[in-house]
């Protein structure tokens, strides 16, 4: 099949390769310009280096509704198009344009998890597996039929850096199976169940900033998922900002106001965590790492030298 690339950063790098290893031809790549979104600007490989090097021709678009970019697919003549982390709505001329339609790539076990950073919602919210999903592009939203999911078990102490590696590894697989599927005409669609989506947004700093109102394993699973190279879960002490960069459940109950600063347990130091917390019922946070303004690094039980105070969401 003749195929025509849209993706950005490592996810639609990972999605050009293995189209590039196929059997099929790719006769062009449509792509972002370089970005400076903080959340753009981590796994950053570049699929416009990659069709360059390889001899296909790239357009940068930010939105891909131009007529110069509607007449170089038609000139083009794809059989289909592939896309993966386009981050603009891509419109029914152009995804209904190939006799196969569009093959969208998605980092979610679609119906859940629509939209944008799928992995890092899903790690807040407790998910027990994550994964990829191929499915056919319409007019909503990451909502058309699916054409084939892998998934992967997440582990009590995995990062979204950690899940980002075993799902970005899926990708190649993935859109292989599939490309092999729609050639050979064996391809089944099966509709969503549109009463189990959800959708979720870009995230911004203001999404890593800590609420201690939360329950203790929810702030926990936060700071795993907003591990290096993401820009880490913060709070802030004596008006200072600081990143929380290792932290765990307490082993015992604490009570008290949510952000107290309450005792050493182990090798770190204990936040009271939660609504409930003034019952005693609850875990606290165990913060074990922490990271300056400056960059510094250091363990809890050094930065925190005297007990008391409160850790609060704002100076």
């Amino acid at each position: 099949m003749r195929v025509v690339m849209f993706g950005y950063q490592t996810w639609g790098h990972r999605t050009l390769q293995a189209l590039l290893d196929s059997d099929h031809e790719v006769v062009l790549a449509v792509t972002h310009p370089k970005s400076d979104h903080v959340y753009e600007k981590i796994w950053d490989d570049s699929v416009a280096d990659l069709a360059e090097k390889h001899g296909v021709p790239v357009l940068l678009r930010n939105r891909p509704d131009d007529p110069e970019l509607l007449a170089a697919l038609k000139d083009a003549e794809p059989d289909l198009i592939v896309a993966n982390n386009w981050r603009t709505v891509l419109p029914p001329e152009v995804f209904d344009l190939p006799p196969h339609g569009t093959l969208n790539i998605h980092d979610s076990l679609l119906p859940a998890y629509a939209g944008f950073s799928p992995l890092i919602w899903a790690l807040i919210n407790g998910e027990r597996e994550v994964g990829v999903t191929a499915h056919r592009m319409n007019a909503e939203l990451d909502a058309g039929d699916v054409l084939l999911q892998r998934a992967v078990p997440v582990g009590a102490a995995d990062t979204v850096a950690d899940l980002f590696h075993r799902t970005v590894d899926l990708i190649g697989p993935v859109v292989n199976e599939s490309l092999d599927l729609i050639a050979s005409g064996r391809a089944q669609w099966i509709p969503q169940d549109r009463s189990r989506a959800s959708f979720f947004h870009k995230r911004s700093l203001e999404d890593s900033r800590i609420d201690w109102t939360w329950p203790a394993e929810a702030i926990e699973r936060l700071v795993r998922a907003q591990c290096d190279p993401y820009p880490n879960a913060f709070t802030h002490h004596r008006g200072q900002r600081i990143r929380i960069v290792e932290s765990a459940v307490s082993e015992g109950r604490y009570g008290g106001t949510p952000g107290r600063i309450f005792i050493r347990e182990g090798d770190g130091i204990v936040i009271v965590a939660g609504t409930e917390a003034r019952n005693g019922r609850l875990r606290g946070l165990v913060v074990k790492r922490v990271r300056t303004e400056d960059g510094a690094e250091h363990a809890a039980t050094d930065y925190f030298r005297t007990m008391g105070g409160y850790l609060t969401g704002r100076p």
